[in-house]
């Protein structure tokens, strides 16, 4: 039996032509600044973000946290959506590495936060107060159903933030989804932020690593936190090398992933017992909530019959990708209603 994988679009394969020019790349020793690949790299990136610079970075989550040490003191705070994944899902490292405080501002169910709570969250200056030194977005909003932010959206709060002097920071781990879904570009959808991280591991399908890009001297800020995170990698333009052919080959093709998240979405919709609306799902990432039926029990019941999953309490998600065919949507679909069917 198949197995098919919907846990995350993390767990997509390099291809072949990613394999190839990791096998062929020039590389040096990016931590002095001589590794053709990653300079390559780095350079593609910050021209798709309309940015400055960019730097290579080992993760996502490295990625956001070298980009809060580029902007925040200790003892600063960061505005950050209620469902963020710099908030939710990693490891409270801004407090315990840089000692940055996060202030939640509440994400709606398609992952926006309101500027006008964003206004009344920024401190006034005061000795009994944090410097309020950072506002974060995401796009598109992970927890929130894949949700793509629109520009105008992202205007609104940036507009807020830099009217009290505030920088803007976006994870934008698959902002290459957000703009297919928006039918727009990166550099559009980030245009009003002052940095934006995204990932290459994730639906553009390359083993490793992430871009952190913006002003030349934000980047160099940026590049020495990773310094001191251990983030400094030597030859690493034989990985650096995939994300080139990520961003190159990879992009136009996350339209096939929105589209089989639709058919699933609507597949599962028919199905008794789970609540979701189709309209809902913008992009790779299907959210859905359960009537009468145990969560654990029923992720349990597809994995014995072979489809995986991962849990958002006390929902679960379903992430399609490069890998997942139309013909596995269906037999997925077949094998839940199973699955569905046994717990009665």
């Amino acid at each position: 039996m198949k197995v098919i994988d919907l846990r995350s679009d993390t767990v997509t394969h390099p291809t072949a032509a990613m394999r190839e020019a990791m096998f062929r790349a020039e590389v040096g020793d990016d931590v002095l600044g001589d590794d053709p690949t990653v300079k390559r790299l780095e350079k593609l990136a910050a021209e798709r973000m309309g940015k400055e610079a960019a730097v290579f970075v080992a993760s996502g989550t490295m990625a956001n946290l070298v980009s809060l040490l580029a902007h925040c003191q200790r003892g600063d705070e960061v505005i950050v959506g209620s469902e963020a994944h710099i908030l939710q899902h990693e490891v409270a490292s801004a407090a315990g590495v840089g000692g940055i405080q996060l202030r939640e501002a509440r994400n709606d169910d398609s992952g926006r936060i309101d500027p006008d709570e964003v206004r009344r969250l920024i401190r006034a200056p005061d000795i009994h107060s944090p410097k309020t030194a950072l506002v974060c977005l995401e796009n598109t909003h992970n927890r929130c159903g894949g949700a793509a932010i629109p520009q105008s959206v992202t205007s609104a709060v940036a507009r807020v933030a830099h009217d009290g002097g505030i920088p803007v920071h976006i994870d934008g781990a698959r902002i290459f989804n957000a703009a297919i879904a928006l039918e727009t570009t990166p550099d559009v959808l980030v245009q009003e932020a002052d940095s934006v991280s995204f990932c290459l591991s994730k639906g553009l399908s390359a083993p490793i690593g992430s871009l952190v890009c913006g002003r030349g001297e934000f980047v160099a800020r940026a590049r020495k936190a990773r310094k001191m995170l251990g983030g400094g990698m030597r030859q690493v333009g034989v990985i650096a090398a995939a994300g080139i052919v990520a961003i190159e080959e990879m992009v136009e093709r996350l339209a096939d992933d929105h589209a089989n998240a639709r058919v699933l979405a609507e597949g599962l919709a028919s199905i008794p017992g789970i609540k979701l609306d189709p309209a809902c799902v913008q992009t790779n990432i299907v959210i859905f909530d359960l009537d009468g039926i145990d969560r654990p029990a029923l992720q349990q019941a597809m994995r014995d019959r072979g489809v995986l999953s991962t849990g958002v309490p006390p929902r679960i998600r379903l992430v399609t990708h490069h890998g997942i065919e139309r013909a596995d949507i269906s037999e997925a679909l077949k094998r839940i209603r199973e699955a569905v069917a046994s717990l009665g």
